[in-house]
């Protein structure tokens, strides 16, 4: 005798039985196309072996979003995970945080579609490669990356700042107050804000009838220690920048430590601007000169394009750049007259 099939079947049992996320269960129940054929026949399979779930509305409404942030939750982090907390919590969704040492783990990604009460993720900075990012879109599993490290294709939704116009101001600031040889404190080579600061940096640059030089250039992790370390380097050459831009205001302190163990005034004898405008970067003496970022809107931003997303709205513009706003405080001031080296 066959076994009754349940009148109480949830969607969540049908993704979990099948493989698939609660969303492409979904999509499929409810007919959109956007579903590959094979994943569709899985899904139909497995609705005919446990019986057609109860009706969830509006897509997968039930399901909790993943946050990853595999970094120590300060500062920057720190600002954006709660304002995606914050702003989940205004939509009804449960969060899961994974964040520090335990978000570092290797092959969460591919698994994600497979938790279960999980709808969709919000991963910030992520380490993988976009092959990985890649395939977790080929799932039809609905995420959105705030600054990623690496360009993304088109079909991946993307929150960040606005990183080539940020830099670009930042140097036509120091250019405007007379500033001729400017020392770049960056972040990592590889990473995609970094690689765009410099661009912004270097056309401020050309626009000025100026060549950037690769002698100027340092490429760090973005700590207030390897900041101290890379300014004591430019500072310490025969003709020394008169201005430092760093790559956040934990660099920048480093790079006043430096300058204060050289004897060396800000702003009068020394420029140096930071990124992002924390508390740290207010709290500095001088206060630092620097770029807000909009942190806590890059957050809600990511949770307006996920729920869309979730929906199965149209979104016609899935990267998403946040315009910045270039602080001017005390650490800034005109290039001093350079002595020539003795």
């Amino acid at each position: 005798m066959t076994e009754p099939k349940s009148a109480r079947v949830t969607v969540r049992a049908v993704a979990a039985e099948a493989g698939v996320s609660i969303a492409t269960v979904s999509r499929v129940m409810n007919g959109h196309s956007q579903v590959a054929p094979a994943t569709r026949a899985l899904v139909h399979q497995t609705v005919e072996r446990l019986g057609a779930p109860a009706p969830v509305g509006r897509g997968a409404a039930e399901g909790a979003i993943y946050v990853r942030c595999p970094y120590v939750l300060t500062d920057y982090f720190g600002v954006i995970v709660s304002s995606l907390a914050e702003t989940l919590e205004l939509h009804g969704r449960r969060v899961v945080l994974s964040a520090g040492d335990a978000g570092r783990r290797s092959g969460v990604l591919a698994g994600l579609p497979r938790e279960p009460g999980i709808a969709g993720a919000v991963l910030l900075l992520p380490p993988e490669p976009e092959t990985e990012l890649e395939a977790l879109r080929a799932q039809n599993f609905p995420f959105v990356v705030i600054d990623p490290k690496n360009p993304l294709s088109r079909d991946i939704a993307s929150v960040s700042a606005a990183h080539l116009t940020a830099a670009h101001s930042v140097t036509a600031h120091l250019l405007q107050l007379g500033h001729r040889r400017i020392g770049v404190i960056g972040g990592p080579g590889n990473w995609l804000a970094s690689r765009s600061r410099v661009s912004g940096h270097t056309a401020a640059l050309a626009e000025a009838g100026l060549l950037s030089s690769p002698g100027l250039l340092r490429s760090i992790e973005p700590t207030a220690e390897h900041g101290y370390e890379a300014a004591g380097e430019l500072l310490d050459l025969p003709e020394r920048p008169t201005a430092l831009i760093a790559f956040n205001d934990k660099t920048a302190v480093g790079a006043l430590r430096a300058a204060y163990e050289r004897n060396l005034r800000v702003p009068a004898d020394l420029s140096i601007t930071g990124f992002d405008d924390t508390d740290l970067g207010r709290s500095t003496v001088p206060r630092l000169t620097t770029v807000r970022q909009p942190l806590e809107e890059m957050g809600r931003m990511a949770v307006s394009l996920l729920m869309r997303l979730l929906e199965q709205h149209t979104v016609d513009t899935l990267h998403v750049e946040l315009a910045t706003q270039l602080v001017l405080r005390e650490s800034t001031g005109p290039a001093p007259r350079v002595r020539p080296p003795a």
